[in-house]
């Protein structure tokens, strides 16, 4: 072991200063567990800017080189957009390129030995999430990963931290036709022709639950597996939908579980010929949009104390102040919290989602829902507008960055409405281009991660766009082609 150690600590992340002792030890203690475990495998990934996870597959002895030096990675898989397109110049001489990264040069993967797992659906392999650094060991301004660190610790500077718990709704379906044909090999690939596992609309019925235990213990196993904090399986609204809540952690751990969540339910589902999705509103006939609550809670550090907890109804100052501050920034946190085209038809009336900016006390239509009761340690706020697809380091940032800015600023959350769909109040963004313009127009977030990390965002998010508008659609099909 003393030269295993002596070996990390000899490499080039400990001389960049990406590896102190404490993690050294950590790195050691993996590859004794990897040892243990007789792995084959390690899958080494980071989180891209679409909460998608990348990376490189390494045999299990090559760990102690990966703790020592890191990995490289073409920097292309930072500059794409959902559909894998690289939608910056990079082989141009002249043209902006995001963090100058032109040519396809490489990107440092920095392993985090704390999100070491062992697979349990592929138990010869194991999973290393990664931070991203340049060659002279500073980190990229594009791992989101990192956005989250630095907004949990400027929160920590202020002796607060937040809490936040997992509602997380999906879609099971089985999967008929995987579109393997070399027709279907489009960019991006033709979707999955499936059929539902439950016809729905049986919400929380037990029959229903019983004839998707199978499904539902295999996810539950991998969960547990995995180390995630599952509290409850859940029978949703619509056909072959799901719902997962988790445990209260910290925004990082929750951040790691979410990434690994969707990840791993792909893959045990995809093992078993059937078809998982965290799309929010599927083009199915009677599918349901689905979502993803935040709830939320800001603890004193140094007491411990539940800092939206209070002594009668009355929102607290801290409490008050992160609603409002959420609330303010809502338009252009937009992009964060549901950063795809299909998001936006999720924002509808009357289907427990809400579709303005406001709050109410424990109402399934606001955008903020409070549950906090006198006394009660575990009150919260919950934030109902995201959607599953949702990079989650950056969705927990903006949480931070714009609730920190409510109490900064001394804001005060306005009256709660009992009405959130006749409310006299903005709307939420009615499009994926208006979050854009939004985002790009936020003086909050250009301060907070700087102008060249909302330039390089808006820019992926609008190529997505403006692929999105420029193709005939089916409507345009229907509509013009008989009439003209």
């Amino acid at each position: 072991m003393s030269a295993l150690k002596d070996r990390i600590a000899d490499g080039s992340l400990a001389r960049l200063g990406l590896l102190d002792a404490a993690g050294i030890d950590q790195c050691a203690d993996v590859v004794a567990q990897a040892e243990a475990a007789n792995l084959e495998t390690i899958r080494v990934l980071f989180t891209d800017q679409h909460g998608i996870l990348r990376g490189k597959t390494i045999v299990a002895s090559a760990l102690p080189s990966l703790f020592a030096n890191g990995i490289a990675a073409p920097s292309t898989l930072l500059l794409k957009d959902t559909s894998h397109r690289t939608v910056f110049p990079v082989w141009q001489a002249d043209g902006a390129v995001a963090g100058g990264m032109r040519g396809a040069g490489d990107i440092l993967m920095v392993p985090d030995p704390a999100t070491f797992r062992i697979l349990p659906w592929s138990p010869h392999s194991a999973w290393l999430l990664c931070d991203l650094a340049d060659g002279a060991g500073g980190m990229s301004p594009f791992c989101t990963r990192g956005i989250l660190r630095k907004s949990v610790e400027e929160l920590a500077a202020q002796g607060r931290a937040l809490v936040v718990g997992l509602e997380v709704e999906f879609h099971v379906f089985r999967k008929l036709d995987p579109k393997l044909d070399h027709a279907s090999a489009t960019m991006p690939g033709q979707p999955a022709q499936t059929e539902n596992l439950s016809q729905g609309y049986q919400f929380l019925t037990e029959t229903e639950y019983d004839a998707l235990e199978p499904v539902m213990d295999d996810l539950r196993r991998t969960c547990a597996g995995l180390g995630l904090p599952i509290r409850s399986m859940e029978i949703e609204m619509g056909p072959s939908q799901f719902e997962f809540t988790f445990d209260p952690a910290d925004p990082m751990t929750h951040a790691d579980n979410m990434v690994m969540l969707r990840t791993a339910v792909k893959q045990v589902c995809a093992r078993q010929g059937l078809h998982a999705t965290f799309m929010c509103k599927p083009n199915l006939p009677n599918a349901v949009a689905s979502g993803w609550h935040l709830h939320q809670s800001l603890i004193d550090v140094q007491t411990g104390m539940n800092l939206f907890q209070a002594k009668e109804y009355a929102l607290t100052f801290e409490c008050s102040g992160w609603i409002a501050g959420l609330l303010a920034h809502a338009a252009e946190s937009c992009l964060l919290s549901t950063p795809t085209v299909n998001g936006y038809k999720r924002y509808q009336p009357h289907q427990l989602a809400p579709n303005r900016i406001v709050w109410g006390r424990d109402n399934r239509g606001a955008m903020i829902r409070v549950l906090t009761k006198p006394d009660d340690p575990a009150s919260r706020i919950e934030n109902r507008v995201a959607e599953p697809a949702a990079n989650p380091y950056l969705f927990f940032a903006s949480q931070i960055v714009a609730g920190m800015n409510g109490i900064a600023q001394q804001m005060q959350a306005p009256k709660a409405v009992e009405d959130p769909y006749d409310a006299d109040a903005a709307p939420l963004p009615g499009s994926l281009l208006a979050a854009i313009n939004a985002f790009e127009g936020s003086p909050l977030y250009r301060m907070a991660w700087g102008d060249g990390f909302v330039d390089y965002l808006c820019k992926i998010r609008r190529a997505e766009w403006d692929r999105y508008h420029l193709t005939v659609s089916q409507w345009e099909q229907q509509e013009y082609f008989g009439l003209y």
